[in-house]
């Protein structure tokens, strides 16, 4: 069993951990061309990563956001999890909320202060914020399954997420 985690974008960042917290690999995914060729692209190589027992964790749509790329993040953000969904591969939403407490204790801590959280917490650190952002959700990924010792404001998160969780995920395998 591994544990991924997918921040949906343009730039979508892909973190696989090991059942003990190692880190397997970590990736940005693009594509270049027109949508939704340039989509697909990049929602195929995000699901390619990802095998039948693998837990994920993907980032939830960020519903307050504006502009014009949101369309598209919500679009990577459905493709993915209907990827997901008809192989089967169990996942759960995280909140940006959710995710940065996770890391730093704080819901609403910015992107810059976050980076900081993450490498002093797990020693991480990567160039793309959706890297970083795809390892913290690799790390509650994990922390939903396996029971490790936490900080008492990441308990507090994995609680909160997992009264929201459906395992009752279909398994769906398709040819």
């Amino acid at each position: 069993m591994r544990f991924i985690g997918i921040d949906p974008s343009t730039k979508t960042g892909v973190a696989i951990l090991d059942r003990d917290g190692n880190l397997i690999d970590s990736m940005e995914i693009t594509a270049k061309g027109k949508d939704p060729g340039r989509m697909l692209e990049i929602i195929e190589d995000t699901l390619s990563e990802v095998q039948p027992n693998d837990i994920v964790a993907i980032e939830g749509f960020a519903y307050g956001a504006k502009g014009s790329a949101v369309s598209i993040q919500y679009g990577l953000g459905w493709g993915i999890r209907t990827g997901l969904y008809s192989a089967g591969v169990r996942y759960m939403d995280v909140s940006p909320g959710t995710l940065k407490k996770y890391a730093s204790g704080k819901g609403n801590t910015k992107k810059d202060e976050l980076a900081v959280h993450i490498y002093k917490r797990w020693n991480f650190e990567h160039p793309s914020d959706n890297v970083r952002d795809a390892y913290v959700l690799a790390q509650i990924a994990r922390g939903i399954v396996c029971p490790d010792e936490r900080a008492a404001f990441q308990n507090e998160a994995l609680e909160k997420l997992k009264s929201g969780i459906d395992w009752s995920v279909p398994v769906v395998r398709r040819a």
